[in-house]
């Protein structure tokens, strides 16, 4: 192979590794943009599970505080 030919093979490689590094970088900027969207999905299923706990309190008070009512 002449010295042409390698330069060639070289600048092959060269544009590989520069779109690997880009294709890297996408499912990098992917993957944080799920981390995140988790992450607020999680806060949400947290935030919606201390109001269920809180109602399901609420409910009780009520009930008890209602039932020596219903016993008159």
């Amino acid at each position: 192979m002449s010295n042409p030919e390698y330069q060639e093979i070289i600048q092959e490689y060269k544009e590989q590794v520069r779109i690997l590094k880009q294709e890297v970088a996408e499912l990098q900027d992917a993957g944080k943009s799920k981390d995140s969207a988790n992450k607020r999905t999680l806060q949400k299923l947290e935030h919606v599970t201390q109001d269920l706990d809180d109602a399901k309190k609420k409910i009780k008070e009520l009930e008890e505080s209602n039932q020596p009512n219903t016993k008159e």
